[in-house]
């Protein structure tokens, strides 16, 4: 598809969503729907992708981050107007533009490789993508002749009772020859209530020109729905969300309870991994085969190995490799790396840290800024004391050494391979390898403390 450019309109406010943002960077399954869009144009082979921004220009421009042309609409004059402002990028362009919304997350690369290889293959000037819907009351009808080309798109309030009846509607996305296109714009005019200038106004030019107008209907009319207000955003978020589940548990993933299950669209899950209810996958995550997640647990841009169990546990930007075990009740925060096999109990913490293979944090720790090796025990209640007020210190622990329980480290210390640390001490100085460090004020006991006290 190497003459396919696209042209993605993002440049509207989209007032009903009662948002300081723009209407396209609402996300829908983890993910701008203006990236949705974008995504399925590059995924059926666009040559160039222009996305039109308008009100908060920059911030579109900026969740875009360089994977599209962008132009600004100064001034939102209508979608004729939007797309006219392109007009300059594609001036040594031939063949097609297709032209798509920002606002419809739900297309898919299938939906538009149909739509743009049936206006290839008739030769039309302009094919309308059209839905059939189950109740078309206040959308556009799209009126074919009798060989199947499109006669006319009336509005609802301007159809007759028989046009009325027609199912099939407009869903706003075309495919227009580039010069017919641009030609056809420069004659579109603003003589309508809103003073703007209207795309489905090229097909009438168009077509009094004596051109070939097509139109291709989509398989499911849930495709094209666009996206307007709140209300809209969760029902495109409920759809996409049933096509992910769907889509893993084809593949061998089981979900106990795909209706309480949440898991974005970027992410991916490898087979026979089993994911508890009211557990949500986010961003990029990835998890391995065979592992056992949630219930009740939430994993945000987090990389898991095969064969982890984790549940009641909340990570996010971190790494969990292969076999670790965690939870209940775990918080696994940024640029921390859990090593093979490692094993993390209930009501533990976990920040910045690197904790190798084989080491056991089994219950109630703080570990941040540490540096830990492998096969080591922390016993419960351990903290590593990264924080004076002022700066983080990191702490360092050798392979196979022993924390005992109740115990403060201090850091910057170093616990070397193979050391033990007494229960109950709090480590300010370093301690070499292979030695007991006991860090205790000497106990005192005061016979008939009850009597002294009355």
């Amino acid at each position: 598809m190497a003459d396919l450019v696209t042209v993605i309109l993002a440049a509207g406010k989209g007032t009903r969503m009662k948002s300081a943002h723009p209407k396209v960077l609402h996300k829908v399954c983890g993910k701008e729907m203006v990236r949705h869009v974008l995504d399925a144009a590059v995924e059926v082979g666009s040559k160039r992708n222009i996305v039109v921004v308008g009100f908060g220009a920059d911030e579109v421009r900026k969740a875009l981050d360089g994977n599209a042309e962008v132009v600004v609409q100064e001034e939102q004059l209508g979608t004729g107007h939007a797309v006219l402002q392109t007009e300059p990028l594609l001036q040594e362009t031939k063949g097609t533009v297709m032209v798509l919304c920002g606002d419809t997350p739900l297309l898919t690369s299938n939906l538009l490789r149909k739509l743009y290889e049936e206006h290839e293959k008739v030769g039309a000037k302009a094919t309308v993508l059209t839905a059939i819907v189950p109740d078309a009351t206040g959308y556009g009808r799209v009126i074919r002749t009798a060989a199947g080309d499109v006669e006319k798109i009336v509005e609802h309030k301007d159809a007759t009772e028989d046009e009325r009846k027609v199912r099939e509607v407009n869903a706003g996305i075309y495919c227009f020859e580039k010069k017919a296109l641009f030609s056809a714009l420069a004659n579109v005019g603003c003589e309508n209530a809103q003073g703007e200038y209207y795309l489905p106004d090229v097909l009438s030019i168009l077509r009094n020109q004596g051109e070939k107008i097509w139109a291709v209907a989509a398989d499911d009319f849930e495709e094209t729905l666009g996206v307007n207000s709140r209300i809209h955003l969760a029902q495109a978020e409920k759809i996409l969300r049933r096509r992910k589940n769907l889509e893993l548990m084809e593949n061998g993933v089981t979900l106990m309870d795909p209706k309480s299950t949440f898991i974005d669209t970027d992410v991916v899950v490898g087979r026979d991994t089993v994911i508890y209810p009211f557990t949500w996958l986010e961003g990029k995550t990835s998890a391995g085969e065979g592992c056992i997640l949630g219930p009740s647990s939430r994993f945000t841009d987090v990389k898991i190995g095969n064969g982890v169990t984790a549940h009641f546990v909340y990570a996010h930007e971190c790494e969990i490799e292969a076999g670790a075990t965690m939870g209940p009740f775990v918080h696994i925060r940024p640029n921390s790396q859990i090593g093979k096999n490692v094993k993390i109990g209930n009501f533990v913490e976990v920040k910045n840290s690197n904790i190798g293979e084989g080491s056991k944090l089994p219950h109630l720790q703080y570990i941040g800024d540490c540096d830990m090796g492998t096969n080591v025990n922390m016993g419960c209640g351990t903290i590593t004391v990264n924080y004076d007020g002022k700066t983080k210190f990191r702490t360092k622990i050798g392979n196979g050494a022993f924390v005992g329980c109740n115990s403060n480290l201090v850091a910057p210390v170093s616990v070397g391979d193979d050391a033990y640390i007494a229960a109950g001490s709090t480590i300010t100085k370093d301690v070499p390898a292979k030695e007991l460090a006991v860090a205790r004020a000497r106990q005192k006991n005061i016979p008939n403390w009850p009597d002294k006290r009355n």
